[in-house]
């Protein structure tokens, strides 16, 4: 009907998606046309009696941890006229979608699934605050750690002088003689691309010739 008004019959009623026979039978019998459905909201009734807003809402909002169960037993102490234990799924289910929308945030946590014999770190440490001393005389050294990170298998020496890519291949090299082999990939807090470039390429040619 919708169509017909500004097409001939036969496209409206294609437009409409039935036969042009259908179409001139609708026209000659208008109460043949399905008349439109008034969509009627569903009202359901409250199952806690207003008691989510003026009791249950405001114990979670000033105590946020506070479990479904004990805020049933706390229910059931003040209005024991209500079966509380038919409304327990309705209620667990209420708190649920309150702590959804205005809960705390939970803390987001990367799991990091570490694989044997791929991933090897490496830093540096100032020793100065330990307080080592050789005759009397304050050691001024910092200490290159090397460690694996699937099973903490770890190497140590001191470096009496900077964090100096000397420094860093010498105590690499040491860690990895120790160790046997090398790791797939190597990563150390010195990060810029010359000091990544150099350690990638030593790493490359292991074992020295």
């Amino acid at each position: 009907m919708k169509f017909r008004p500004h097409h001939p019959q036969h496209i409206a009623a294609a437009k409409a998606g039935f036969s042009e026979r259908t179409a001139r039978r609708m026209a000659s019998n208008r109460h043949l046309a399905v008349p439109p459905i008034a969509i009627r909201s569903r009202r359901v009734a409250d199952p806690f009696d207003g008691l989510w807003d003026r009791e249950m809402r405001p114990m979670l909002e000033a105590h946020p941890g506070l479990r479904p169960v004990a805020l049933l037993e706390e229910m059931q102490l003040r209005h024991p006229d209500h079966d509380w234990d038919r409304l327990r799924r309705s209620l667990e289910r209420r708190v649920r979608t309150w702590r959804a929308e205005h809960g705390a945030d939970r803390e987001v946590i990367f799991r990091q699934d570490h694989v044997p014999g791929q991933q090897a770190l490496s830093d540096f440490t100032d020793m100065a605050d330990v307080g080592v001393s050789i005759a009397g005389q304050t050691l001024d050294h910092r200490l290159y750690h090397f460690v694996l990170a699937y099973s903490a298998w770890e190497h140590a020496e001191p470096v009496l002088g900077g964090e100096s890519f000397t420094a860093l291949a010498v105590g690499l090299q040491n860690a990895l003689w120790s160790l046997g082999g090398v790791p797939a990939m190597f990563q150390t807090r010195r990060s810029q691309r010359r000091y990544r470039r150099r350690c990638e390429h030593s790493l490359g040619r292991w074992p020295p010739n």
